[in-house]
């Protein structure tokens, strides 16, 4: 199956939730998915949920090469701790990994798809180095067909392809928004929805567009 990289419509949309989620399904169904993710500022509460998904086979260390301490963006947080930040380094970290396990790989992004990682190179461009499928994680509420499409159209316009959007029901009131957003972006957008219901703690309705061995 497709490795993906995994970007959202906002900052703490629910990637690392859904990623950890994909991943122990995966690994439940004896398929070696690991999740990387390359770029975290502030606390690592994220990485560690992820290595608990990935049965602690990596350490932090692998699975995030580059930990800034502010709770910043990546460029942001290099800027306040005048640090230097090189995505080729970042890039080559990845691949060792990929290169040294079967996979597949599910790689999280640092908040949305525009972040700077540096002054000239954002989430996007690493995206687009890693040439992987994107999959979109978006809040099910009110606002999330403005956001989601514009995350859409600028990830079509770097030349990457989408794989399909994860609509997160998480902290979402039970309204006529979430209730009809899914099947309204899915008509917009021509890509398949999969609703992440709130209280999910597994992926037993899981998503056929990603794809199975």
């Amino acid at each position: 199956m497709n490795s993906f990289f995994i970007t959202g419509t906002n900052t703490g949309i629910g990637k690392t939730y859904f990623t950890a989620l994909l991943t122990r399904h995966l690994r439940g169904q004896g398929i070696p998915a690991l999740a990387l993710k390359p770029f975290c500022c502030g606390e690592r509460t994220d990485v560690e949920i992820l290595s608990k998904a990935n049965d602690e086979v990596l350490t932090l260390n692998q699975i995030n090469p580059v930990h800034l301490l502010p709770p910043l963006s990546p460029y942001a947080a290099c800027v306040v701790e005048e640090r230097p930040l090189v995505p080729e380094d970042t890039i080559q970290s990845v691949r060792n990994i990929t290169e040294k396990y079967s996979g597949p790989f599910l790689i999280e992004g640092a908040g949305g798809w525009l972040v700077p990682i540096t002054k000239q190179y954002w989430v996007r461009d690493f995206a687009r180095d890693l040439n992987l499928p994107v999959i979109i994680v978006a809040s099910a509420g009110l606002g999330t067909l403005n956001h989601s499409l514009l995350t859409i159209e600028s990830i079509r316009a770097s030349g990457c392809k989408i794989a399909g959007i994860v609509m997160n029901f998480h902290n979402c009131p039970v309204d006529m928004a979430s209730a009809t957003n899914p099947a309204i972006l899915e008509e917009l957008s021509g890509l398949p929805v999969y609703s992440l219901s709130a209280s999910a703690t597994d992926l037993n309705d899981f998503p056929a567009w990603i794809g199975l061995p």
